[in-house]
């Protein structure tokens, strides 16, 4: 299945124009570009002509059809199955109108019109072989007697009057055989511009099966005309050349299909055999020699499509991929409806006496059908959602015309029943798909609200902590949002998210969101391949999606440094404040005091102040400086006490406080020793600092006589250890040492990303 950048040739085409002119005669571009531009510049001029050649060979068939010679009345099939002339025939004919036509006649030419098998426009949906071939005779019966001046109708009741001939002119045509002329000349226009843009062989294939299904549409465009019998030349060739095309775009499929598995060894030679076995059949209906041909057509056509669908299916379950996948379901999709046409038309064919209207109407939706989808073909990236909309509305459209024809061949509904009822049900089906649908996409394929925020939340926290991790963590995230097969990092060096492999990979760019601004990623890009786990391409609304994930997640992290830039500039305020004001007001009762323990708490009060002071101020601290003054600070303050001090420090690495968790760590130290030395009449303290990955465990424990902690009433300072730990994250627990003391355990399961 081609990619829509490989059906862009407007783009590249046009672009290649403008250079050319713009070039100074004093500047030369390079031979290779010269090429280039030559080269663009060719296509153009091809797509030019091919649209020339296009327009001109409808004009000249309309042309044809309209300058004929014919017999314009209104005709319709009368109630007992011959032709009957309508109502609003003219004057001349306006007293015959309701009588049935046996007979037509010409000088000595006379051509019986025992049936309605006059009205039947095309032979391709005739499912006999002998109706086939006495329509054919018919047709060139009329064809013949139309060459005469004035022919003479003869109708059932012995009236015979004569009808000039008169020009159908192009007004006269129809607006059927317009907008089907139309249709076609836009598919074959698609397949030119394909084949232009890119002559690889995915689509030379699609450009094949497009200008199939354009030739079908021609031949339903000339037979829609409102007059009685065809052109000869069309009548003649209508079922060879439909059954060719028809059989030509199975077998490409087959080959696209094959092309898409190349794991599959067998897949080349079951192409060939399609081919082989569509060219044996249009070859023996070319030479007559084919009986039964309408069930060799319809049969050979599903089996096709049977076979491309089994080789996705073996593909897909060697190697999952959403293009295969995709390509599978819509070949499922032609299948059901091509079966479900055609036991429609075989039930009113032989059950309802007659042929039913919508026999052709049926097929020609179908038809329709499967060249719109041709069409949507290069927009498939583009817009999934769409094409899976249309997909099923026109195969929908198409199951209610068949059940309209089952409806009345089988129960003999009448007209208005029949429709109204295949309407519902098939409104019926559509909404339940389309809802089923919607749900799948809504609940596979994106992240709520909720989740994206809370993904967003986490991946800044750890972003800020380790600026490092920014690849993996995009990784993640995007990858929670996608659920692909594989994601990985690359080194694409991006300015936005682009699909590669015809939608089978996204690359998004990895900000760099280093504090420093030429700090390196570890990856410039992430790589993810075959979204929802290989159900879906990825699409242009994806990309937009991964931008605008990855500039939510640069915008917080910058908001973030934003806001902790400020709060360190206030906290370096308040403790130059503290440092200015509360310091320089302390040192001065200090010098007043009147006792010594009162110098010596004022003194101690000073030095909390300065280590308090000289916190706030500088921000992020490294635990293993941190640790060093807490040992400082905690062997000054116990050796006043006569206590003495083991300190066990063991970090695996280093890593950086923040000031809440560097604040809260030094008030809970703080707050235990002071509890010791003031209630435990201990004569030794232990403290461990044990940091493994991002988990810290602190140990304060001692030998004084505190015993049985459970019946302890938390006040001021052991609540303010608790609240503290809390808001690490973390918890504490008090025990018994066993010989005697007590023993403080604190658990912070995430350090590093503490708030």
């Amino acid at each position: 299945m081609p990619a829509s950048r490989d059906g862009r040739l407007a783009e590249s085409a046009g672009s290649a124009v403008t250079p050319i002119e713009a070039l100074a005669p004093a500047t030369r571009a390079a031979p290779q570009d010269d090429r280039a531009l030559r080269w663009m510049g060719w296509r153009l001029r091809l797509l030019v002509g091919a649209a020339l050649i296009g327009c001109g060979g409808l004009f000249v068939l309309a042309r044809g059809l309209a300058d004929a010679e014919q017999l314009v009345a209104p005709w319709q099939a009368g109630a007992a199955g011959g032709i009957a002339l309508g109502a609003g025939a003219g004057d001349a004919l306006e007293p015959y109108a309701g009588k049935r036509l046996v007979a037509l006649s010409a000088g000595t030419h006379r051509l019986e019109l025992p049936d309605a098998l006059a009205l039947r426009r095309s032979p391709r949906w005739m499912i006999d072989d002998e109706a086939r071939a006495r329509h054919r005779t018919l047709h060139a019966g009329l064809s013949e007697l139309l060459r005469q001046p004035a022919p003479r109708m003869h109708f059932s009741d012995g009236a015979q009057v004569d009808v000039p001939l008169r020009h159908l002119g192009f007004d006269g045509l129809g607006g059927m055989f317009w907008l089907m002329s139309a249709i076609a000349l836009a598919l074959y226009l698609s397949a030119m511009v394909m084949v232009l843009a890119d002559p690889s062989r995915h689509n030379l294939l699609y450009a094949l099966m497009a200008l199939c299904q354009s030739g079908n549409l021609v031949f339903i465009a000339a037979a829609s005309t409102p007059r009685l019998g065809l052109p000869q030349a069309i009548a003649e060739w209508d079922m060879t050349a439909r059954m060719a095309f028809d059989f030509v775009t199975a077998a490409a499929a087959v080959q696209l299909c094959s092309r898409h598995a190349p794991r599959i060894r067998a897949a080349p030679g079951l192409a060939a055999t399609a081919w082989a076995c569509a060219a044996v059949l249009i070859a023996l209906q070319a030479l007559g020699w084919l009986t039964h041909a309408w069930w060799w057509t319809q049969l050979g056509v599903f089996a096709l499509c049977l076979l491309g669908v089994a080789i996705l299916s073996a593909s897909y379950r060697v190697q999952p991929d959403p293009l295969v996948l995709q390509l599978r379901r819509f070949g499922l999709l032609v299948a059901a409806t091509w079966i479900l046409l055609t036991l429609a038309i075989v039930t009113a064919m032989r059950m309802a006496g007659a042929a039913h209207p919508l026999t052709g109407v049926a097929s020609t939706i179908w038809i329709v059908f499967l060249a719109s989808l041709l069409l949507l073909v290069p927009f498939f990236a583009r817009s999934q959602q769409i094409l899976r909309e249309f997909s099923l509305l026109a195969a929908v459209s198409t199951v209610a015309t068949s059940l309209d024809l089952l409806f009345v061949a089988v129960f003999s509904f009448g007209a208005f029943a029949s429709l109204t009822l295949s309407f519902f049900i098939a409104l019926a089906v559509y909404a339940g798909a389309r809802q089923w649908i919607l749900n799948q996409l809504l609940s596979r394929t994106r992240l709520t609200t909720e989740r994206v925020f809370e993904q967003l939340y986490r991946s800044v926290r750890e972003v800020e902590s380790h600026p490092e991790r920014t690849p993996d963590l995009l990784r993640k995230l995007l990858s929670e949002c996608f659920e692909p097969m594989q994601a990985g990092l690359g080194d694409d060096r991006l300015g936005a998210t682009r699909i590669e492999d015809r939608g089978a990979t996204l690359v998004a760019p990895v900000p760099v969101l280093a504090p420093e601004p030429d700090a390196p990623a570890a990856g410039t890009s992430v790589r993810l391949r075959h979204a929802q786990r290989g159900r879906r391409r990825f699409t242009i609304e994806d990309a937009r999606l991964a931008d605008r994930i990855v500039e939510q997640l640069r915008r917080a992290v910058l908001f973030d440094r934003a806001v902790e830039q400020g709060r360190n500039e206030e906290r370096t305020r308040i403790a130059q404040d503290l440092h200015d004001d509360i310091g320089a007001r302390l040192l001065t009762l200090m010098y007043q005091a009147q006792s010594p323990e009162m110098e010596e708490y004022l003194r101690h009060t000073l030095k909390d102040l300065k280590t308090l002071t000289r916190g706030l101020a500088k921000g992020n601290h490294r635990l293993s400086h941190a640790a060093a003054e807490w040992k400082a600070d905690l062997t000054h303050r116990l050796t006043a006490a006569d206590i003495a001090l083991g300190w066990t420090f063991d970090a695996g690495r280093d890593v950086s406080l923040n000031v809440a968790q560097w604040s809260a760590l030094t008030r809970i130290l703080r707050e235990l020793v002071s509890n010791t030395i003031a209630h435990a009449g201990a004569t030794r303290v232990d403290v461990s600092l044990q940091l493994d990955g991002d988990r810290l465990a602190l140990e304060v424990s001692d030998d004084g006589r505190g015993r049985d902690p459970l019946r302890w009433s938390h006040g001021l300072g052991l609540g303010g250890v608790r609240k503290r730990v809390k808001q690490l994250g973390g918890e504490v627990e008090w025990g018994e040492v066993a010989s005697r003391g007590i023993r403080c355990r604190v658990r912070v399961p995430a350090l590093s990303s503490g708030s």
